[in-house]
């Protein structure tokens, strides 16, 4: 499995956004610029952010994008979904039908059990983590 590159840029400008100070915004062409993102590849990013609740943005002099919650409070599952969507490892971990073995499927157990720890994992693994590099075991 592989995450997409959107979602990756994703990741990249969400922890940038932990790591300045609470509260501060940041232009979009300074994320851009730092995390080295394609600045039109960010926008369609952004945009999905801010739908999704995880930033704020405003425009103008004073405007910029900033973290809708604390860094503790938005975990890696929650980014990467907001862009990419619910995680599958394999389509059988969604839909039994997709397979024609379906349950009797002595590969699917495996695929479900793999794709569990890793939304746990995510999922527990939040921007605060992140930016002090206190990742759980």
């Amino acid at each position: 499995m592989q995450i997409t590159r959107q979602a990756d840029y994703a990741l990249r400008a969400m922890l940038y956004l932990a790591k300045i100070d609470p509260g501060t915004r940041s232009a979009t062409s300074q994320i851009a610029d730092i995390q080295q993102i394609p600045p039109s590849f960010l926008a369609k990013i952004i945009s999905q952010l801010s739908i999704a609740g995880l930033i704020h943005t405003s425009r103008g002099a004073r405007g910029g994008v900033s973290l809708a919650r604390p860094a503790e409070e938005i975990s890696v599952l929650e980014v990467i979904e907001s862009i990419d969507g619910p995680i599958a490892l394999n389509e059988c971990t969604h839909s039994t039908g997709a397979c024609p073995f379906g349950e009797e499927c002595p590969l699917r157990p495996l695929w479900c059990g793999a794709q569990s720890e890793l939304v746990e994992k995510l999922r527990s693994t939040n921007f605060g983590q992140l930016t002090k590099s206190t990742l759980p075991a």
